[in-house]
């Protein structure tokens, strides 16, 4: 499958607080709230759910094509992407702007309290999908979170086109009014979702689970120890189980390496269940790491984990799809 990742591009602080925020929070005065935390660490990391996705398909051997906007400070991740079997060919540099900064500082409870900083990624709205689509057909187009324009055009050109997209507006649904978010995923082939996304979505359309999942083609929604429901339009709902691990260093960018194990499974043409569960493998693998790209993705030690968890029919059926992986 010929995948475009579109979404944001993002350089990452990740801050640790050794207390809980809950600790400090006072109900009755959130209206004048005026803290400052204490951090005990301080990691600087590549980012955005566009490049974490399109970074976790060409671990698993795609060759995902990256689309957003950056700054001229884009150049050493942009190698490092490229190194890690992207196509950054079609990301746009901004003359003007930084590159986008998520700045995240996570608890004891690994509750998080976070900024972002769109900075470049306010020009995405200028790129058309037309280009890519001629050079080539796109298979799939996900339409992550991103400048709000730039999804809207991008979903547009999707129908316009005839070209399948999967909606993902996760961080996007908080601020987004109903009208907005049923653009977003009206006609979606995928709507990715958590739990309380999930919620969001039919609280701000006002469509019920059910008429949302009518809108689309198949809904998949996270539910974190809970693991994965994929549903599809018409059947019955496929429930998976997450990879649960004792180690948990950072939670930032799970959602994003859950997508790309799915989308890769999608690719290689497997069930839904095998997609969730090597999504959710992959999911465990950022949870035990600091960092959204800094995991360690071996062969044998994959497939090692995806059949003790999931069984052997698992690692037997994913097995032919990691050839080009390093042992």
């Amino acid at each position: 499958m010929r995948i475009a990742v579109t979404g944001s591009i993002a350089t990452d602080h990740l801050m640790v607080f050794d207390g809980a925020f809950s600790d400090s929070l006072l109900v009755d005065q959130l209206d004048k709230v005026a803290l400052s935390f204490l951090v005990t660490d301080l990691q600087i990391r590549r980012g955005g759910v566009a490049g974490n996705i399109a970074f976790g398909l060409g671990n698993l051997g795609l060759r995902p094509l990256l689309v957003g906007a950056v700054g001229e400070d884009f150049a050493e991740y942009r190698g490092w992407l490229e190194r890690h079997g992207v196509d950054c060919a079609h990301v746009h540099v901004s003359d003007l702007l930084h590159t986008a900064r998520f700045v995240c500082t996570t608890d004891s409870k690994q509750a998080q309290i976070a900024s972002f900083y769109a900075g470049a990624m306010s020009e995405a709205r200028q790129i058309e999908l037309a280009p890519l689509h001629a050079a080539e057909p796109l298979d799939l187009v996900l339409v992550g979170a991103n400048d709000p324009e730039a999804m809207r055009r991008h979903t547009e050109e999707c129908r316009h086109r005839g070209i399948p997209f999967a909606a993902d507006p996760s961080q996007q649904l908080a601020w987004s009014e109903g009208p907005l978010i049923r653009e977003l995923v009206d006609g979606a082939a995928f709507l990715f979702a958590n739990d309380y996304e999930a919620g969001l979505i039919s609280q701000k359309t006002g469509w019920t689970s059910d008429e949302v999942l009518e809108r689309v083609g198949i809904r998949v929604i996270t539910h974190g120890r809970d693991g994965v429901v994929v549903q599809r339009r018409g059947d019955g709902a496929v429930r998976v189980p997450a990879a649960l691990t004792d180690t948990v260093a950072d939670p930032t960018g799970v959602g994003d390496a859950f997508r790309s194990g799915f989308l890769a499974g999608l690719s290689w043409g497997l069930p839904d269940e095998r997609c969730a569960q090597v999504g959710c493998m992959l999911a465990t693998l950022v949870l035990e790491t600091v960092g959204t790209q800094e995991y360690d993705l071996g062969r044998l030690g994959f497939l090692e984990r995806l059949g003790r968890i999931y069984g052997d029919d698992a690692a037997a059926e994913v097995e032919p799809h990691l050839k080009t992986l390093r042992p």
